[in-house]
């Protein structure tokens, strides 16, 4: 068995007088891949950095491989000295890596190298960090939440890259398809602790409940031990000096344990204002078109949302989609087509910047609007110390001014003031960002059975899934289409569409400039005919393109096995060099007979 690239050991460290992580460990193996997860403020992130060898530890140990290269991905980008995003990248090169490889990343990341990195938006921030970090193919990968700020094709290009990478990776995500896709292995960092599963993430909650019922089982037997204990202790038993110190001392223990068991994170409570019933229709857009510099990013759009409709918003960034929900909600006015909306609607929306609030504002402030300390929910009046409760805050937060929260704590305020406000049709813009994974599940109960109607923009597939009941998604050119179903519904849908009414999409442009490149040779030369050579490719390359298909499943499969790294090296990396010509193969058979066919298309037509 290979030995481990990177060991973390009893691992502790304190902040501000809370003990944070006691003693968490962590083995990282070649070809491991492992998702750590926990809620909001368990240590994840702090972990990581300790692993990355940024934090030192109060205790502990921590071991790195001397032969192995580790990179770390932290969720903020620092791009401090850098005059361009090409140097920021290439500053992640080595001295023997590929000096084409940034380049490569940067173009396949959409970014422009001359850019500076100061002007970035957050997405290209994101991706220019995840170039960096990738582009000199370590041994083991650090990911702090990589899916941050990405759409949903930048998403699904890391996916498949991470899949095909040979380093080891440790993750960070609350993008449950994300974790499901890439992880092997799951480590649960709970109550300052690591537990280890050898099952991805897919397996991972249906343990973990296990687990804690495990531990409510313990926790009972051991409150009756201490029943009985306290009836020992006075009971009037003086002889024995010696075992009935031990067993005071054995009280005391037990004490402390179930102390630190209870100590444990509550849940979520989410519950939204309802307010009055709306009217059947919610809004309709007839011929709505809106567009910035000349350009439509909505165009002829045709929408109907009724009440209590789901309606998921997806696309790249900078399709349009905060734009459509302010055209939906009345925010801004189309530049041509008429909005119609309908009676007694009550909005709410929730803005996935979180400009509205000031950092220096109190957490009671924020929920109050600074009257008072009641909070009416559905028209009973509680006590805002009672509402924080519900997501989590301790009393003592109260008074904290927002500058101080972390990025969930954050989420979940604006969560609770949103959902505070009475009404009828709820605007989320991403509002999964920064969540964990257990106040999702909450979430998505929550608007399951909110009454009202809902309009959703996320890039979390699985929460779309869940949640929604149709998705509105750019088909290219400002124009919109709506799909049946969630997420993964839309997917199955668009397969069995017509490439070209997409026009902006890769497959696309490649039909059109196929076609209109087969055209010009019709023209040129009328007389042309198919080889010999030609024809028997045309013949043969479908079953060469089959085969090779089946030989790259073949290859995956063998590569998914955890063990092949460490049982068989020369097998492993055989397997990965012969996969990764495979592909290059298929691509350059399926070019040679999309040419080949738009050959004799042209000939034929000639």
């Amino acid at each position: 068995m290979a030995p481990p690239l990177l060991t973390l050991k009893d691992i502790h460290l304190t902040f501000g007088g809370t003990p944070l992580l006691e003693g968490a460990e962590l083995t990282v193996a070649p070809s491991d891949r492992i998702c750590l997860v926990g809620r909001n403020g368990s240590g994840k992130s702090t972990l990581l950095k300790i692993a990355a060898g940024l934090v030192e530890p109060d205790g502990g140990e921590r071991f790195a491989h001397p032969g192995a290269s580790i990179r770390y991905l932290p969720q903020e980008a620092d791009f401090d000295g850098f005059e361009t995003v090409r140097a920021y990248v290439e500053a992640g090169l080595g001295p023997t890596d590929d000096p084409y490889a940034a380049e490569y990343l940067i173009t396949e990341l959409g970014l422009s190298g001359d850019a500076a990195p100061g002007r970035l938006s957050g997405g290209e921030a994101r991706r220019a960090a995840l170039a960096r970090t990738l582009v000199a193919k370590p041994d083991v990968l650090l990911l702090d939440e990589p899916t941050n700020h990405l759409d949903l094709t930048a998403i699904e290009w890391l996916e498949s890259t991470l899949q095909a990478t040979r380093s080891a990776l440790l993750l960070i995500s609350h993008d449950r398809r994300f974790l499901e896709t890439l992880s092997r292995a799951t480590v649960w960092l709970d109550r300052g602790r690591t537990r280890r599963l050898e099952q991805g993430f897919a397996s991972f909650e249906d343990w973990r409940d296990k687990v804690l019922e495990e531990e409510e089982i313990e926790r009972h037997k051991l409150d009756r031990k201490i029943v009985r204990e306290d009836q020992w202790m006075h009971g009037g038993v003086t002889g024995r000096r010696k075992r009935n110190v031990r067993r005071v001392r054995e009280l005391r223990a037990m004490r402390q344990e179930v102390r630190e068991q209870r100590h444990a994170v509550g849940n979520v409570r989410l519950d939204a204002a309802e307010g009055g019933l709306s009217g059947k229709l919610i809004v309709e857009t007839s011929g709505v078109s809106k567009g910035y510099g000349g350009s439509d990013v909505i165009s002829d759009l045709n929408l109907r949302v009724m009440r209590g409709d789901r309606l998921g918003v997806v696309g790249p960034n900078g399709a349009g989609k905060t734009t459509l929900l302010k055209l939906l909600t009345g925010q801004i006015a189309p530049d041509r087509g008429t909005i119609r909306h309908g009676a007694n609607l009550e909005i709410v929306a929730l803005d996935q910047k979180r400009d509205e609030l000031d950092p220096n504002w109190t957490v009671s402030d924020a929920l109050t609007g600074g009257r008072g300390d009641q909070v009416v929910i559905n028209g009973k009046a509680r006590h805002v110390a009672s509402y924080m409760k519900d997501f989590l805050f301790l009393p003592e937060q109260r008074l904290s001014p927002i500058r101080v929260l972390s990025g969930g704590e954050r989420a979940r305020l604006m969560l609770a003031r949103a959902l505070a406000k009475p009404s009828n049709v709820l605007v989320l813009d991403e509002p999964t960002n920064d969540l964990d994974l257990e106040t999702l599940d909450l979430l998505q109960e929550l608007l399951s059975d909110y009454p009202g109607t809902l309009l959703l923009v996320s890039h979390d597939r699985d929460f779309l899934d869940r949640v929604v009941t149709s998705v509105l998604a750019p088909i290219g050119d400002g124009r919109w289409t709506e799909y049946a179903g969630g997420y993964s519904d839309m997917l199955a849908q668009r397969k069995g569409e017509d490439l070209k009414k997409n026009p902006k999409s890769d497959s696309a442009i490649l039909i059109r400039k196929s076609e209109e490149s087969a055209q010009e040779s019709a023209r040129g030369s009328s007389k042309a005919k198919l080889s010999f050579k030609d024809k028997h490719a045309l013949s043969t390359l479908p079953n060469e393109i089959a085969k090779l298909e089946m030989e790259i499943k073949t290859l995956s499969a063998k590569l998914a096995d955890a063990a092949l790294y460490t049982r068989d090296r020369l097998a492993f990396d055989k397997a990965t060099a012969r996969l990764a010509d495979a592909q290059r193969e298929l691509e350059d058979a399926e070019t040679k007979w999309l040419e080949l066919e738009e050959k004799r298309a042209a000939v034929e037509g000639a």
